[in-house]
């Protein structure tokens, strides 16, 4: 199959996401420059995405065949892509246990918490071993609701829980003010199943620790990826030719013609504050880190954090980003709600960031077509989903077997979704009905 030429960063539009502003986590962490040039062109395998998967994915390979070496193309520069935007929750439950197929909701999500506990303990361990400094903190996290469909969520979540074998603690107003001082919310829990971490600092971290190997280019877009093995590959800087690829850019396989018809790409948007003086910092509960994770999907996350900040993220806008003074807007009322005695809402860093959804909320895992492998459809649980997926993936994609692949492959994919302008539609509607659901969890 013919390949296009590589042409101009106008060749990359859509491709992958861009943004209005730069990435809080990020702006927060010392400039690191950008990594790799190589005059190879031709290589056994190529990670499309250096995200959590992409990363994995190439770090996996690259150990398994130290002889070989791995290409990883990142559209971005490391800490500025989706994987250093988000909220820093690395959550080691089931997002989503209602894609049974003809297996028990329960043992769907017994098979997805044996596979999140394992990625887990392999992630600490990278952690440890190269020694990133992420601000790494296994503290749990709160989930919290302010309404009455929100209560009804939560309970709801907690006789799963109890049929997972989960633990947790239930908290009323009162018991939530002392720990999040707020009396915001009526009712929560709180669940050990959740490390923060500071999001662009691990990506970064896992990056630079990469085997010797691995070859990292950053600020290379794909813009196109032929059929058929051996892989052609253009990005706006060369042509590259590969045995194997692994896909591992989320909604952005779409733009390359892979699972149109399956993912969707959704903006978020969060913000941070200055660093706090203490008296306002003592406002903000007994605890020196804490996360709340809303009762509803389209509710408001909060996490206060190492250091003194406080972090806000709600908002969701369909394949666009939405101007940075809707944001504010948003994210301020959000704040303030909450917390209407702090001295001052003012946020020090605001930043969108895109997370790729399925209508099922299941990923793709596994091998596309001959020698293209993928793992696509993070579904907003990216960080823990995607080294756990992107670890198999490349054992997978090297021939390995294991008990936590099985399980991986076992789970049901993707449905199907409608053509444009269709999607659009109903996907907007979606997000207004949802937003009017989650009422006062907004």
């Amino acid at each position: 199959m013919n390949i296009q030429r590589p042409s101009g960063p106008e060749a990359a539009a859509g491709k992958f996401p861009t943004y209005h502003d730069g990435s809080g986590w990020n702006a927060m962490l010392p400039v690191r420059a950008r990594g790799g040039s190589t005059h190879v062109r031709r290589f056994a395998t190529i990670v499309i995405g250096g995200g959590y998967t992409g990363l994995a994915a190439a770090r996996r390979i690259a150990e398994l065949r130290p002889e070989e070496q791995v290409l990883v193309l990142e559209a971005s520069a490391i800490g500025e892509g989706s994987s250093g935007r988000n909220s820093g929750f690395v959550i080691n439950l089931p997002h989503n246990t209602k894609m049974a197929g003809h297996t028990s909701p329960v043992e769907v999500a017994r098979k997805q918490i044996r596979l999140y506990e394992a990625g887990l303990k392999w992630l600490e361990q990278l952690v440890r071993e190269h020694g990133i400094d992420c601000s790494w903190n296994a503290a749990g996290k709160f989930h919290a609701a302010a309404g009455d469909s929100g209560v009804e969520s939560l309970r709801a979540s907690l006789a799963q829980y109890r049929e997972w074998g989960v633990s947790y603690k239930e908290f009323d107003r009162d018991a939530l003010r002392q720990k999040l001082g707020t009396s915001y919310y009526r009712y929560g829990y709180h669940s050990p199943n959740n490390v923060f971490v500071q999001p662009a600092a691990l990506i970064r971290g896992l990056a630079d620790s990469l085997p010797a190997n691995v070859v990292l280019l950053e600020g290379e877009p794909v813009v196109s990826l032929s059929e058929s093995s051996p892989f052609q590959i253009a990005t706006t800087q060369a042509r590259y030719v590969a045995d194997r690829v692994v896909l591992a850019n989320n909604g952005f396989a779409k733009e390359l013609g892979i699972l149109r018809d399956r993912l969707i790409t959704i903006f978020t948007y969060a913000a941070l504050t200055p660093e706090l003086p203490e008296a306002e910092l003592k406002k903000l509960g007994d605890a020196p880190e804490w996360g709340v994770i809303p009762a509803n999907r389209l509710g408001t996350t909060l996490r206060r954090v190492q250091g003194g900040r406080f972090m806000v993220r709600s908002a969701y806008s369909y394949e666009r980003e939405q101007s940075p003074a809707d944001t504010l807007a948003q994210l301020t009322d959000s704040y303030r709600r909450r917390y209407p005695k702090m001295k001052s809402h003012r946020f020090e860093y605001l930043w969108g960031g895109t997370t790729a959804l399925t209508r099922n909320g299941a990923t793709y895992f596994g091998e596309l077509r001959p020698g293209l492998f993928a793992s696509l459809g993070c579904n907003g649980a990216g960080v823990l989903k995607g080294s756990t997926y992107g670890k198999l993936l490349g054992e997978m994609a090297l021939g390995s077997q294991s008990s936590y692949l099985s399980d991986a492959l076992s789970l049901e994919g993707p449905s199907w979704l409608p053509p444009e302008p269709f999607r659009r539609i109903g996907v907007v509607s979606a997000i207004k009905y949802q937003a009017a659901l989650a009422g006062p969890e907004r």
